[in-house]
């Protein structure tokens, strides 16, 4: 049975179709997230202007944590699976640091091609509904962030839920 995930943010709904051919223990990993309620009430912490959308931070339930946000995590890492699957618009893959096994919960959404990105991250699924609310996501204003980066929403945007259902009960 195929699954997806439900994105259920301040700004509309996102659908993502799951791939777990290409990525199974990371499509496992969110699924597990998403039911525990992991990521409810948390925040795309990071927007870059015509590249990609970030979440997934526990640390952004907390508007007090906002220094440390991008941070958080699960409280365990799991393994990089990359595969021939291009970062275009609407791929989400796994943020991680500069160890390529350092991902937890922290995921991104591609606003445009990131070629750049492919077999260096774990892309896991694709956007197949709400890609207007993916642009408007992407065209948040955003501030410096703490790093100097121009990534930092001015105005919060959350994730409400992440629900888990049959493709084919959409």
């Amino acid at each position: 049975m195929n699954e997806v995930a439900v994105i259920k943010t301040t700004s509309g709904e996102m659908v993502i179709e799951l791939w777990p051919d290409v990525a199974p223990n990371t499509v496992e990993n969110f699924k597990k997230l998403a039911r525990q309620g992991f990521y409810d009430g948390t925040a795309f912490h990071r927007i870059v202007k015509d590249f990609m959308i970030q979440g997934g931070d526990p640390l952004t339930k907390d508007a007090q944590m906002a220094s440390q946000w991008g941070t958080g995590g699960p409280g365990y890492q799991i393994k990089a699976e990359f595969s021939g699957r291009s970062h275009v618009r609407g791929v989400i893959s796994m943020a991680r640091s500069n160890d390529p096994d350092s991902a937890g919960s922290q995921f991104f959404i591609c606003l445009a091609e990131a070629k750049f990105l492919d077999r260096k991250y774990t892309a896991f699924g694709a956007l197949i509904k709400g890609d207007e609310v993916l642009g408007a996501i992407g065209n948040t204003p955003v501030t410096r962030s703490s790093n100097g980066e121009e990534s930092k929403p001015t105005s919060r945007v959350g994730v409400e839920s992440i629900r888990i259902a049959a493709a084919d009960s959409l």
